[in-house]
C-alpha cells in the first residue's frame, strides 16, 4: 500500500478539497491510505473553542458556532444537494463535542484539549470522504483512534507499537483507499489521544510502518523539502534527495516540513518518504531514502522563534557541576520544557528551549532557589546545517547574538 498525508493548507477551502480529486486522479489512488489534517486554521480555531471553555463560558457556544459555520459553507460550496447525509454527519459530530462539555467532570486542560481538538480531523475526514464519493472515488472512512493506540501523556501521547500494528492489521484491507484523521489516537480507556502539534505526518509514517508501505508522500504548499522556510528565508533551493540522517538532523534542529518523529519508523524498514507539491503534483519533489547526506549541497537554515533563553550560574560562583546540571535537567523535565541547545562554562550554564506547556513562571520559582537566572524571552533560534563563513556572515547581520554553538556541520546562534 502507499500512504498519502494532506495538511490543513492542501484542504483550508473548497477548492482545496477539488484540487485533492485532482492529485488523486494524476498519480493514482488504488491501495491507498490518505492521512488527513484538520482544514485550514481548524486547530487553531478549536483552541480558542477550549479557551473559551475555561476562561470564558460564555462565548463557547458562539465560539463552537464559528468552527460549525466555517465547515458548513465549505460543505454548501462541495454538495449541490443540501440534503446530503454529510450534513447529518457533521451535525452528529458537533452535538457529541457540545455533549462532551456539557459532562466533562475534569479540571486538566490537557486532557480537555485532547478531547476536543481532534473534532477538526473528525469534520475534515468525514466532509473529504463524502465529497471523494461524490466524485465516484469509492472510499472508506476509518477512525484512527481504532487503530493507533497509545499512553495517556496527552497532548503528546507516547505510541504503543504492538497495539497499533496489531489494530491496523485487522482494520485495513490492501485493495480499499481508506480516510483517516491525523494528529490523533487513543488510550487504553478509549479517551482521545493526540501525538503532539503536526503530529499528522507521524500518523502517516505509523500508518507506514505497520503496513509495510511502498511509500508515504507528504502533500504540502511548497515544492519540496526546502533549504529554508520561504516565509523566513529569500532565495531557497529545492533539496533533490535527503538521507535518512540529514532528514532527521533537519527535523530534530527544528524543520517545519517534516515532524520530528516521522522518519525514525521510515528509516527502520527503509520507506521511502516524498515530499511533493500539491499544486504541481506531476512533479518529483524531495524524497527522503537511504542515500547519503543532501543533494544539491547547500547550508539548510531552520528558524524557531519564540524560546527562551536562561542563562544559569551558581549563588555562590562555585563551578557548575554535574550535580548542579543534573537539577536543573530534572526541573526542565518536570516542567515539560522542549531543550534546543545547552551551553556551558566553569561558572555558567544556558539553556534555550520552548515553553510549549506555559510553565515558565513555576519553573523559575523553582531555579531561582538554586541560581542566579538570567532569562531573555522570545528570542529567535537559528540553526544551519552545512554551514560556510558567508552563511553565518549574513544570518547575524542587524542581529543581536545572545549564544553561538558550532559543531563541525551545524552552528546555532540564539539572537534577540
Amino acid at each position: 500500500m502507499r500512504v498519502f498525508k494532506f495538511g490543513g493548507a492542501s484542504i483550508q477551502d473548497a477548492n482545496g478539497v477539488k484540487n485533492m480529486v485532482h492529485v488523486l486522479n494524476t498519480v493514482g489512488h488504488e491501495n491507498t491510505l490518505l492521512v488527513v489534517s484538520a482544514m485550514g486554521k481548524m486547530t487553531n480555531a478549536l483552541e480558542q473553542v477550549i479557551d473559551k471553555y475555561f476562561n470564558n463560558p460564555r462565548e463557547l457556544q458562539n465560539e463552537i458556532h464559528l468552527v460549525k459555520t466555517f465547515h458548513l459553507n465549505l460543505v454548501n460550496e462541495l454538495f449541490e444537494n443540501k440534503n446530503h447525509a454529510v450534513y447529518k454527519s457533521i451535525s452528529h459530530l458537533f452535538e457529541d463535542l457540545l455533549l462532551f462539555f456539557k459532562t466533562n467532570k475534569s479540571p486538566d486542560y490537557n486532557f480537555v484539549y485532547d478531547q476536543v481538538i481532534g473534532y477538526g480531523e473528525l469534520v475534515s475526514t468525514t466532509i473529504v470522504s463524502a465529497y471523494l464519493k461524490e466524485q465516484a472515488i469509492e472510499n472508506t472512512w476509518l477512525d484512527v483512534r481504532t487503530c493507533i493506540k497509545t499512553d495517556r501523556f496527552y497532548r503528546r501521547a507516547n505510541v504503543d507499537w504492538e497495539e497499533t500494528q496489531k489494530h491496523i492489521s485487522e482494520a485495513v484491507e490492501a485493495s480499499t483507499l481508506y480516510i483517516t484523521q491525523g494528529f490523533l489516537g487513543s488510550d487504553a480507556n478509549n479517551f482521545t489521544t493526540t501525538l503532539g502539534r503536526e503530529g499528522s505526518d507521524y500518523t502517516a509514517a505509523i500508518f507506514g510502518y505497520c503496513l509495510n508501505a511502498t511509500d508515504v508522500t507528504i502533500w504540502k504548499d511548497v515544492p519540496g523539502v526546502l533549504n529554508a522556510d520561504p516565509r523566513h528565508f529569500s532565495n531557497t533551493t529545492l533539496l533533490n534527495t535527503i538521507s535518512y540522517t540529514e532528514a532527521i538532523e533537519l527535523a530534530f534542529y527544528g524543520a517545519s516540513v517534516i515532524h520530528p518523529k516521522t522518519l525514525q519508523p521510515l528509516q527502520r524498514k527503509e520507506i521511502p518518504l516524498y515530499v511533493k507539491s500539491f499544486i504541481h503534483p506531476e512533479n518529483p519533489g524531495t524524497v527522503v531514502n537511504k542515500s547519503v547526506g543532501i543533494e544539491p549541497k547547500t547550508p539548510c537554515f531552520i528558524l524557531k522563534q519564540n524560546q527562551i533563553l536562561l542563562s544559569l550560574s551558581t549563588l555562590d560562583f562555585s563551578y557548575v557541576v554535574e550535580e548542579n546540571i543534573s537539577d536543573i535537567f530534572n526541573l526542565l523535565a518536570q516542567h515539560k520544557m522542549k531543550v534546543d541547545v545547552i551551553q556551558n562554562s566553569a561558572i555558567s550554564f544556558s539553556v534555550c528551549f520552548d515553553d510549549c506547556y506555559n510553565n515558565l513562571e513555576k519553573l523559575l520559582l523553582h531555579l531561582k532557589a538554586k541560581f542566579k537566572v538570567t532569562c531573555h524571552k522570545n528570542v529567535s533560534l537559528f540553526t544551519i546545517r552545512h554551514y560556510d563563513a558567508a552563511a553565518i556572515e549574513a544570518l547575524e547581520l542587524g542581529k543581536e547574538v545572545l549564544l553561538k554553538q558550532m559543531f563541525q556541520q551545524t552552528v546555532q546562534i540564539v539572537t534577540k
